[in-house]
């Protein structure tokens, strides 16, 4: 398994482990990619998933640009569209895994964006 797929699978077990009901994984369409969709209590969570296993290229939450987030928020206009929900509270989380200091820290950070 790849380092991207496991951070994902790493990313779901932590969002389960915080309340988070997962309900899909990798949803794509044209304009761009969202990791995971969830429910937190009343919202629906957009959560973008970053990883680093060492900072060459910075950290895992400076991996979330500006043209990333640009994609996410079309991505998610997408989904709602598409699956007809409309006035749904929305949110934008990001889970980071940092694997650069020999361990595994895992960060969720609610409302990120």
């Amino acid at each position: 398994m790849a380092f991207g797929q496991k951070a994902e699978k790493l990313a779901e077990k932590h969002l389960r482990a915080n309340g988070y009901t997962v309900i899909e994984g990798n949803y794509r369409c044209r304009d761009g990619e969202i990791d995971l969709i969830a429910r937190d209590g009343g919202y629906l969570v957009f959560c973008e998933v970053k990883a680093r296993r060492n900072r060459a290229y910075g950290t895992a939450l400076e991996g979330v640009t500006p043209s990333k987030i640009r994609k996410i928020k079309k991505a998610a206009e997408h989904y709602l569209l598409k699956k007809k929900l409309s006035g749904v509270d929305c949110r934008f989380d990001i889970v980071t895994i940092d694997e650069s200091s020999g361990g595994t820290k895992v960060e969720l950070i609610k409302n990120a964006f």
